[in-house]
């Protein structure tokens, strides 16, 4: 509990310390240093004089970082460090040499610790390179052993400068640098012509030259055009008139239309500026949760999204095997070698590994297998979803040097390898030329399992890119929506306009096509005649034969009687 020590209690001296914050803190706390409120930091990736992340970092003996492209024109123009003022020539810089990891993030070269803003960073001026303080602190100066831990050149102690000090970062703030306390532009003269390319200059500057160069237009004397003019109705609708008809009372503020986001690149998050412009205030405020938007490449490397299989020929020094590519749970695999053969990738690479019984293993452009390069320009992450085995002989697998590290290699078994599920990223299978991987599995290879003789890929064409065909199904899909839409708005189709009872509508919409319109299409189309045969115009109408209706018997009629039971004849 004690500052620095193990102590369970806090002394008066320690409450009185001039960093103690407590209402108690004695006389020490009003003579403390007042905190910086301007204090801005400047990371260290980034040049202290363009303000940008440098790439080609440069340093002074005292330790500020500059990109060799900005520092040089100022060198040129004042001649000095633009953080201190003083006296700097080109001959003072030093190279820096970062060494990078395959994130592509700065690290330490013999721990490969990442660099973050919380490091202490120190470089050697003879030699350039830059390592953790902990490093040069434990292996040179506790060891004495002043050698460069890369280079092996010997260096003093007075050859090592703090880059960045976590317990001292005032050489990173930004309110102490010269430059910009004084306002001086670091633009050069053809950069700053380019950037006022296009620039209105009458609009820059205070209000008042704006005014002055732009004056306001003169009031129209509205007074005395009402007392030069006779006082009649005619006058005033007319001046109201030329008031109510001008563009800016008549003009109305059309609605505002955003356009729909698509469907297919629409992501299901938002893009989580509200909470962070609520949690930060370096950013505008935002009170709209829309979503995110992916690009065309993320929308479709989604799994499960595209089932149908691709299609490639792998040609060979020895033959061709004809490759089905399995989209479905591996897409961005699948992706990664359809872009790379398109681009020529594969072409001329040789197999550099082939185990008997086990696989065969290429792709790597250096013949190596420590290279390879992804379609991202960096490694990604393995999908192991879905019910794909290294079950049988010819499977298509991504080769990989551990967790997540998928590159441009990849190797197809040549029988069933179980134990590398769940390991490596199955995209494809060989379905076609399996006496050309007999050929290439007989083919002797050193201690190294290197082929002897020469196994190359001459190129690989992929003839059914799945991702295209899914992309231009879908488009012709929504056009027939499209298509069929509009349609629908029209009242629909000729052939599908019909009523409820399944008759066809007419053409002009006016009824059922066959049937005349009102009630006179169940009459005659003209006057009958005294006779009931005619109706005037010569036109024959047929005579109905009408029966006599049955008579009903009567009760009473029952045995022949009028009424009561009869005479009994009938019994």
């Amino acid at each position: 509990m004690g500052k620095g020590t193990d102590k369970l209690y806090i002394t008066h001296s320690e409450w009185s310390s001039a960093d103690a914050f407590s209402a108690s803190a004695g006389a020490g706390l009003a003579t403390s240093t007042p905190h910086d409120r301007t204090f801005k930091r400047l990371p260290f990736s980034f040049c202290a004089l363009s303000l940008q992340p440098f790439k080609t970092p440069v340093c002074t003996p005292e330790g500020h970082i500059f990109d060799i492209d900005a520092i040089l024109p100022w060198l040129l123009q004042h001649g000095t460090n633009p953080v201190t003022g003083a006296k700097l020539a080109a001959d003072d810089l030093t190279r820096l040499n970062f060494a990078k990891n395959d994130e592509g993030e700065m690290v330490d070269p013999v721990t490969y610790k990442v660099f973050t803003d919380n490091t202490h960073i120190v470089a050697i001026l003879n030699t350039g390179n830059v390592f953790a303080h902990d490093t040069v602190s434990r292996l040179n100066i506790k060891a004495k052993m002043w050698r460069d831990l890369v280079t092996d050149e010997e260096f003093g102690r007075k050859d090592i400068v703090t880059l960045q000090d976590p317990h001292n970062v005032e050489g990173r703030n930004l309110s102490g640098f010269k430059y910009l306390k004084e306002g001086v532009s670091v633009l050069t003269d053809e950069q700053r012509r380019e950037r006022e390319k296009g620039v209105n200059r009458k609009a820059l500057g205070n209000a008042a030259r704006v005014l002055k160069d732009n004056p306001p237009p003169a009031k129209p004397q509205i007074g005395k055009y009402m007392h030069s003019q006779p006082a009649s109705s005619s006058t005033t609708k007319t001046f109201s008139n030329t008031i109510t008809d001008t563009p800016a009372a008549t003009a109305q503020k059309p609605p505002a239309t955003t356009k729909p986001p698509n469907p297919h690149t629409t992501a299901h998050h938002t893009t989580g500026l509200t909470a962070a412009s609520f949690t930060s205030t370096g950013l505008t405020p935002s009170t709209t949760s829309a979503l995110a938007l992916l690009s065309t490449e993320e929308s479709l490397l989604k799994p499960r999204l595209i089932k149908p299989p691709g299609y490639a020929h792998l040609h060979t020094t020895h033959g061709q095997l004809t490759l089905t590519l399995l989209p479905e749970f591996a897409p961005r695999a699948v992706w990664n070698f359809i872009q790379l053969s398109k681009r020529g990738y594969y072409d001329t690479i040789p197999f550099h590994r082939s185990v008997r019984n086990f696989m065969l293993q290429g792709g790597d452009p250096t013949g190596t297998g420590r290279g390879g390069e992804s379609v991202w320009g960096k490694t990604f992450n393995d999908e192991l979803d879905g019910p794909r085995s290294h079950d049988k002989r010819g499977v298509l697998s991504m080769a990989n040097k551990g967790k997540n590290t998928n590159s441009s290699q990849f190797f197809i078994t040549y029988r069933a390898c179980t134990h590398l599920d769940r390991k490596h990223t199955i995209f494809g299978k060989v379905v076609g030329g399996w006496e050309v991987l007999d050929a290439i599995e007989d083919v002797d290879v050193d201690e190294s399992s290197r082929p002897v003789s020469e196994i190359r890929i001459e190129s690989v064409s992929v003839f059914v890119d799945p991702f295209e065909e899914f992309v231009k199904e879908r488009e012709e899909r929504e056009e027939r929506e499209r298509v069929e839409e509009e349609v629908r708005k029209k009242g629909g189709r000729e052939e599908e306009r019909v009523t409820w009872t399944g008759k066809r509508v007419r053409r002009d919409g006016g009824g059922v096509e066959g049937e005349g319109a009102g009630v006179g299409r169940y009459l005659g189309g003209g006057k009958v005649d005294g006779s009931g045969k005619g109706n005037g115009n010569g036109e024959l109408l047929e005579e109905w034969e009408r029966e006599e209706p049955v008579k009903k018997k009567v009760k009473g009629e029952i045995g022949g009687g009028v009424g009561g039971f009869g005479n009994f004849d009938g019994w």
